[in-house]
């Protein structure tokens, strides 16, 4: 029988784009946790410089950055063809409407909205994964 942290992670990569250190470093422990391989950027310039060295299975992406914001990120993820598949949750301080708004427009599931628990955090991970959409 396989363990969660096997059926989970199984080593896929997740990038995570947050400029808070604290946040960062606990989303990468909660990542590891679960046998994720995780790479790391903390603001909107070395984002993209990182998702073309690390072609990460998945992004994690705060909006709130240095650097030019997440909505910049994702829209120049979304206008290059060999990033655009990738998979990306946001995941923000941020709850109104217009934020939401903005993020559906470029095709991203529901915002997740910090702070996040595990098992939410987990649980809309392995959905994006198994899908191939966010």
């Amino acid at each position: 029988m396989r363990t969660s942290r096997q059926s989970r992670g199984s080593r896929q990569k997740v990038l995570v784009i947050e400029d808070d250190p604290v946040a960062r470093a606990d989303l990468q422990a909660r990542l590891k946790a679960q046998g994720y391989t995780v790479a790391l950027a903390a603001d909107a310039a070395s984002a993209m410089t990182v998702v073309n060295r690390e072609r990460p299975d998945l992004i994690l992406l705060d909006l709130g950055l240095p650097a030019g914001d997440g909505f910049l990120v994702l829209e120049r993820l979304r206008k290059i063809e060999s990033l655009a598949a990738i998979p990306v949750l946001v995941i923000t301080g941020r709850s109104d409407a217009e934020t939401r708004k903005r993020v559906e427009a470029l095709g991203v599931p529901p915002v997740l909205v910090k702070p996040v628990q595990t098992e939410a955090l987990l649980a809309a991970i392995s959905e994006a994964l198994e899908t191939g959409s966010a």
